[in-house]
């Protein structure tokens, strides 16, 4: 069976390598994007089966990265995790009306423990 796809989006490259090391150190198929708009050329390209998205990026955020995946169905029946430091219920909520899947606060969670949540999402 084909290693499950995960697109990981984050501006901040020290987050982006760490949590991409630790989802291939898990047996995932990796692939970043460093911003909003390479984001959405990788799912196009990549079609992930998961996304980590964060939110606050430059140019097109996360919020708005998640609007096109979900309206335009760029990957249908993608699995979209917010994982960003933005934890008011204003944003969470925002998050999960626009279709995402879950929503991680980087803060409370370590790289391990959000692979093990994106693994019990995906039901593995």
């Amino acid at each position: 069976m084909a290693a499950t796809k995960v697109l990981i989006v984050d501006d901040d490259q020290f987050l982006l390598d760490m949590y991409a090391l630790k989802f291939r150190e898990s047996g995932f198929d990796v692939d970043v994007a460093e911003n909003g708009k390479k984001a959405i050329q990788k799912v196009e390209e990549f079609k992930p089966d998961v996304i980590l998205l964060d939110v606050v990026m430059p140019a097109v955020d996360g919020f708005e990265v998640l609007s096109e995946v979900k309206e335009k169905k760029l990957v249908p029946g993608v699995k979209v995790i917010m994982l960003t430091n933005l934890g008011q219920k204003d944003d969470t909520e925002r998050g999960m009306a626009l279709g995402a899947d879950d929503y991680i606060v980087k803060a409370h969670f370590t790289p391990t423990e959000v692979v093990d949540r994106v693994k019990s999402i995906l039901g593995n």
